[in-house]
């Protein structure tokens, strides 16, 4: 067999998150996502629909370019509008001569490269395969992850963005880069990170390691977040980023972000900011 781990980026407006979804027929026009149903995508079961997401339109690029069943895995499940530059996925496919004889699978000796064009071409755009790599049997991108790096960007300012509009969270009022840098080196290190998770997060442990937290200028009034660590709680960085913008408001302090993280009381931690801003920059493996 052979495997290979793709490294994937896309625009998240308009899809449903990174991971597969087919929710019944009435749970997604009970609940609203039908408008998120594809009706290209093919479902495992009768009486269900398929929502557009990143794995499923990139499963199903892999699929028509092997021409054999395969199933994608991917290292972060981003949620619906998060946006990635350096996702990370893996899928097995076979290198069986007789099925290779068939026109099935995708032998190593093909290349890589080729098999990147190859599923661009049966992608929409607003998703991209920016690299293949051969890897072994046992990679696994999630298991093997040992750090991930985000970025949140802010548009700090009263006039509307416009070309940008998709990438970024709008504030009206300007913020205090200083005093967002001061509120951030207080979550640096390992904590447990409970007040600074949605409730339902379903992890065992809210004890993470933040490994860098910087604050940007960049121009035209906007400020760039960027956070890296071992892993993140689900809306761990929004929530972040809520909170640092709320630091540069005037609104929190540094001392009433140390009692959050203190009590575990997300009350006491800043608002959960929307998915526009946030970006899956890179993910990191073991050697």
């Amino acid at each position: 067999m052979a495997r290979y781990k793709l490294t994937i980026a896309y625009d998240g407006t308009d899809f449903c998150g990174w991971q597969k979804q087919e929710p019944p027929i009435a749970q997604a026009e009970a609940t609203g996502s039908g408008a998120h149903v594809d009706p290209t995508l093919e479902t495992t079961e009768p009486g269900r629909v398929a929502l557009r997401t990143v794995q499923a339109v990139v499963e199903r690029a892999a699929r028509e370019v092997v021409r054999e069943p395969v199933l994608l895995f991917g290292a972060s499940r981003t949620d619906s509008g998060v946006h990635a530059r350096g996702q990370v996925a893996a899928f097995t496919t076979t290198d069986d001569p007789a099925m290779l004889a068939r026109g099935s699978g995708w032998p190593i000796e093909r290349g890589t490269e080729a098999l990147r064009r190859a599923m661009n071409g049966r992608l929409p755009e607003d998703v991209i395969v920016t690299g293949v790599e051969a890897v072994g049997p046992a990679f696994d991108p999630i298991g093997d992850c040992v750090a991930k790096g985000y970025s949140y960007t802010i548009h700090a300012s009263r006039e509307r963005p416009l070309w940008d509009r998709r990438f970024v969270h709008q504030v009206w009022e300007p913020l205090d880069a200083a005093a967002m840098r001061a509120a951030a080196a207080v979550l640096v290190g390992e904590h447990d990170f409970a007040a600074f998770a949605a409730a339902g997060h379903g992890r065992q442990t809210t004890v993470r390691t933040v490994h860098a937290l910087e604050v940007r200028e960049l121009p035209g009034d906007r400020v760039r977040i960027e956070i890296s660590g071992n892993g993140f709680l689900w809306n761990m960085v929004r929530i972040i980023a809520g909170t640092l913008a709320d630091a540069g408001r005037g609104r929190i302090t540094r001392e009433e972000i140390g009692a959050a993280l203190a009590t575990g009381d997300r009350r006491k931690a800043g608002p959960t900011f929307p998915a526009c801003g946030l970006c899956l920059e890179w993910i990191r493996y073991r050697v």
